[in-house]
């Protein structure tokens, strides 16, 4: 006879009893791994290209319109045009990669029949959505460091952070927003031509009539109001505060905005994957 000792009933889950009944770290951790790694083999196009594509816009804007002697006067101190660009096309660059990368992976997934590697796995809704989110804000922050990188090499630009809290804080609550709006895009949309009207007419113009390229204060009134109504704003105009020490809205305010539409966005896409909304059959 052979001797075989009973096994545990503590090691044995019964039907519908999760085994994993905490945060599943290592599948979380995977997951995120496997974002990075797909953005990363194609770098040349996910983090290089978009770093020069937004250098030239500086090289256009203060070098082809003579801008050298140009300032822009934000909250009563003139400051010089290219030092006042340079942070906002850096987080233009951080948001744009954000929505891109996390608006790829649910979509791709469903165009070629994938999505099972997402829904199989013991993950839950929160996890998944935190590993893509996760991803996405990488991205942002990669490309941000590049952008970065560059213009400091750039002569007649200054770049120096004066306070790193705040372009740490504001890019990724920035960066946050943008991911959380690509899952929502990726989960309602059924072909890369869905994704690429919200890029195309929603996300580029809310980033470029944002206060990028100038100071909401010349506008008249009614466009400062619309400004003020544009959550691109708050995220640009914190950013550029962490580089220049001063904005032209409220930080605080800002802040609480961009937070709180992140909480908002978080809450709805949970819902939308826990729901299984145009994912599952």
């Amino acid at each position: 006879m052979t001797d075989q000792s009973p096994t545990p009933e503590s090691m044995i889950a019964g039907p519908g009893v999760p085994v994993i009944r905490n945060v599943n770290w290592g599948g979380l951790w995977t997951l995120y791994v496997k974002e990075v790694r797909r953005f990363f083999k194609v770098q040349l196009q996910t983090i290089w290209a978009p770093a020069v594509t937004t250098l030239l816009f500086l090289v256009v804007f203060t070098v082809a319109l003579g801008g050298g002697g140009r300032t822009v006067t934000l909250a009563g101190t003139a400051i010089p045009f290219a030092d006042f660009l340079a942070p906002g096309l850096i987080v233009m660059g951080m948001l744009q990669n954000a929505f891109a990368n996390s608006s790829f992976s649910l979509l791709v997934g469903k165009i070629q029949g994938t999505i099972v590697d997402y829904l199989m796995p013991p993950l839950s809704t929160g996890e998944l959505l935190a590993a893509l989110c996760a991803g996405a804000v990488t991205r942002a922050f990669c490309v941000g460091a590049t952008v970065w990188l560059a213009m400091a090499l750039w002569p007649g630009v200054h770049v120096a952070p004066a306070h790193l809290w705040a372009i740490l804080w504001f890019g990724f609550l920035g960066s946050l927003f943008l991911a959380l709006m690509g899952v929502m895009t990726s989960i309602w949309a059924e072909k890369f031509d869905h994704a690429a009207a919200v890029t195309n007419f929603v996300v580029a113009p809310l980033a470029l009539l944002s206060g990028t390229f100038y100071s909401v204060d010349r506008l008249s009134p009614l466009f400062q109001a619309i400004s003020h109504a544009n959550p691109f704003f708050y995220i640009i105009s914190g950013f550029r505060y962490g580089f220049l020490g001063v904005a032209d809205s409220p930080i605080l305010i800002g802040s609480a905005v961009i937070l709180l539409l992140d909480i908002a966005l978080a809450l709805g896409c949970y819902a939308l994957l826990r729901a299984g909304w145009k994912i599952k059959s």
